[in-house]
């Protein structure tokens, strides 16, 4: 399957690889492997979900920000590995939610980066997954989500 013809099928764009915030790298490859760092919702430079679940945003805006930031780990995978026609497998997200006290719909919000794979890469998209209730996320930020991935070697 064409991954990068899919993405313009669904009407997705990868945008540019999101500038670090901090002294790291977007995303490693280690063999056949690609870790991402953690993305953040940014589109062009800018937050686009500010705050906590629970609190000051819904399920909906959480799910939202958790495809921003899937969106955001394509374009590190992208980078590494050319083109995302290379991906073999979704391995794994984990996705950190910046949680008001009480919020435990965290899978809820993950499930934005998770379907947003499972659209674009069908049965190669199908992951493990941990969804994970934070304090507080840099920048305040509402999700933060990192994944692992099998490319072609």
């Amino acid at each position: 399957m064409n991954f990068e013809d899919r993405l313009k099928e669904l009407g997705l764009t990868v945008p540019e690889v999101a500038k670090p915030v901090a002294a790291y790298v977007p995303a490693v490859r280690c063999g056949d492997l690609i870790y991402t760092s953690g993305q953040i919702p940014l589109v062009k430079g800018e937050v686009k979900y500010k705050g906590k679940l629970g609190q000051e945003l819904s399920i909906e805006d959480g799910y939202e920000a958790a495809k921003v930031c899937a969106l955001n780990c394509l374009a590190a995978v992208k980078g590494v590995a050319g083109s995302l026609d290379n991906v073999e497998k979704i391995v794994k997200i984990v996705g950190f939610v910046n949680s008001a006290a009480g919020f435990t719909d965290q899978p809820k919000v993950v499930n934005g980066a998770s379907e947003l794979v499972g659209k674009v890469f069908g049965s190669a998209g199908e992951h493990a997954r941990s969804a994970v209730g934070v304090a507080e996320l840099p920048l305040g930020v509402a999700v933060e989500v990192e994944m692992i991935v099998k490319v072609k070697r």
